[in-house]
């Protein structure tokens, strides 16, 4: 089974410090899964704020963030606009081809990538990234594949976990804390 705490394993947390971009899938990474619609088929979704927190840090940090998600809606384009995601994609049924593209467009190797996901569109993904990551809210046959599961459920601060063990692989942590310490955060 995936291990839940990455930094205690030295070969992972190498392989964390190399990361220049993390990919996420939307529904049920960034999201708990769960789709409202209102009576005017308006797409209802929650995030949550210490996840979006947490990928603006990694952001300020100098690492890439970027959105493959299988369904279009626009609350996505919002909320990626929000926090300043430029690398947003949307109606993609295999996600591994559009990672492919990005992390060639982007001059990266995919050692330098770590992917979240949750679902079977996300399994190719998963296996190509230096680090795959899945979330405890995806099946297990999709979890097998990861190199790590998050011990935060999707939509409930996955990615602000994901991002603070970023953060602290590569050494950013204790900078980032002192910003917030001393009022300039």
């Amino acid at each position: 089974m995936p291990l839940t705490s990455p930094l205690q394993d030295p070969e992972l947390t190498d392989r964390l410090r190399r990361i220049r971009l993390l990919a996420l899938d939307v529904d049920g990474v960034l999201t708990d899964g769960q789709l409202y619609f209102q009576a005017d088929d308006i797409e209802i979704k929650a995030f949550s704020v210490q996840d979006g927190h947490g990928l603006k840090l990694l952001k300020r940090a100098g690492l890439q963030v970027a959105l493959i998600t299988g369904r279009d809606s626009p609350t996505v384009s919002r909320r990626a606009a929000a926090l300043g995601i430029q690398h947003v994609f949307q109606g993609v049924e295999r996600k591994l081809p559009v990672l492919r593209e990005l992390v060639g467009r982007l001059g990266l190797e995919f050692d330098q990538v770590a992917y979240c996901g949750d679902d079977m569109p996300d399994v190719g993904a998963i296996r190509r990234a230096g680090v795959g990551i899945s979330v405890p809210n995806a099946p297990d046959y999709i979890q097998r594949h990861a190199d790590w599961v998050t011990e935060r459920a999707g939509g409930h601060g996955a990615a602000r976990e994901i991002a603070d063990t970023l953060l602290r692989a590569q050494g950013h942590w204790d900078a980032v804390l002192d910003t917030y310490l001393h009022g300039a955060g």
